[in-house]
């Protein structure tokens, strides 16, 4: 009996202890239907922070959903030195980019868009009926958008599709 005590007893050596070290501040997990709504909303969008200063401390990084619209697009800009990566959920992406925004290229579920700093681009929902799913993650909290004075190949219409980490 007393070596079942004693062992008992071990299991509790420190009852004074603090917390262990990283138990509250270590790692998160943000359930989907937890994500913060509280963001800037605009027509034809449904965004919502994941991972961000307010809500984990995060210092270097951006993580969200965003909900497209059919047909909405973005105008010409740039996010600076940041970097985005897109992993489509659900629709169809077009991306456009260059000087003219010359290039372009398509993305589906499952793919990842992977877009570099400083970098012209336009982002289409390229289906007009069904709703573009995305998860948005940017290298910082910092909401720059520089929007440039190129004739988008593509005019922005119905719907525009505003940056998540933008305020309206």
């Amino acid at each position: 009996m007393g070596s079942d005590h004693d062992h008992h007893h071990h299991d509790h050596d420190h009852p004074d202890d603090h917390e262990p070290k990283w138990k509250h501040d270590g790692v998160r997990v943000i359930p989907g239907n937890s994500l913060d709504p509280n963001t800037a909303q605009t027509p034809g969008m449904d965004r919502k922070a994941a991972i961000n200063y307010a809500r984990v401390g995060a210092q270097k990084i951006w993580a969200g959903t965003v909900h497209i619209h059919p047909n909405a697009k973005t105008g010409a800009h740039h996010h600076g030195a940041l970097e985005s990566v897109i992993y489509v959920l659900r629709g169809k992406a077009r991306m456009r980019w260059g000087e003219n925004l010359e290039f372009t290229a398509e993305a589906g579920p499952g793919d990842f868009i992977y877009v570099p700093p400083y970098v012209p681009h336009q982002e289409i929902n390229a289906s007009p009926d069904e709703v573009l799913e995305c998860v948005l993650v940017r290298s910082d909290n910092e909401a720059v958008v520089v929007n440039l004075d190129i004739e988008p190949v593509e005019k922005p219409e119905n719907v525009a599709w505003i940056d998540p980490i933008h305020k309206g």
